[in-house]
C-alpha cells in the first residue's frame, strides 16, 4: 500500500473520529441537568432514583434477580449506603437509597450500580444519566414507596403530589 493511500485512510479515520466526538458533545449539551445546583448529594438522607434502559428495551425481562443481586451487593460494599425500597421492572428500576455518613455522593453510587449491571449483562444497558429526587419528609417517603409498589409505568411523576 502506498504512502499516499495510507495517509488518505488515516485522514479519513481521524475525520470520522472528530465528527463523532463533535456529535456526542453536541448531544450532551441537550441533555437536561436536573440536579439541584447548590445541593450536596453526599448529604445523609433519602434519595429516590429511577434509571432507565437504553431505548426502553426490556433488558431485565426475566432477569430481574440479576439486577437485584447487583443492587444488594452494591449496598453491602459501600459503607454508609443502604436500601429503603426498590423495584426492578423489565426496562427500568426505581430505588430509594439511604445515605448515612456515606463517603460517596449519589452520582457515584448510581454510576457504580449501572456499571455493575452493564458488566453482568456484557452490554451497556442504560440510558445516559438518571432521574433523582431528594426526599424531604416522611409523608413523601411513604408516598414514593407506594408509587414504587404500584409502579404505574405510564404515569409521569409529579413530585408536588408527594408533598400535599
Amino acid at each position: 500500500m502506498g504512502i499516499f493511500k495510507q495517509c488518505s485512510e488515516l485522514i479519513h479515520q481521524l475525520s470520522w473520529r472528530l465528527i463523532n466526538e463533535l456529535a456526542i458533545s453536541r448531544i450532551m449539551v441537550f441533555i437536561k441537568d436536573v440536579r439541584l445546583k447548590q445541593y450536596d448529594y453526599g448529604s445523609s438522607g433519602y434519595y429516590f432514583v429511577t434509571a432507565v434502559c437504553n431505548y426502553r428495551q426490556n433488558f431485565f425481562l426475566n432477569k430481574e434477580n440479576l439486577v437485584k443481586t447487583e443492587l444488594l451487593d452494591l449496598a453491602q460494599k459501600i459503607p454508609g449506603l443502604s436500601l429503603d425500597f426498590y423495584s426492578v421492572m423489565p426496562n427500568h428500576i426505581h430505588v430509594i437509597f439511604i445515605l448515612k455518613e456515606c463517603k460517596l455522593k449519589l452520582g457515584e453510587i448510581v454510576r457504580r450500580f449501572k456499571a455493575k449491571v452493564s458488566r453482568s449483562f456484557k452490554n451497556n444497558v442504560w440510558q445516559p444519566n438518571y432521574y433523582e429526587h431528594v426526599i424531604r419528609n416522611e409523608q413523601a417517603l411513604n408516598r414514593m414507596r407506594e408509587y414504587i409498589l404500584k409502579n404505574p409505568e405510564e404515569e409521569i411523576i409529579e413530585f408536588k403530589q408527594f408533598y400535599d
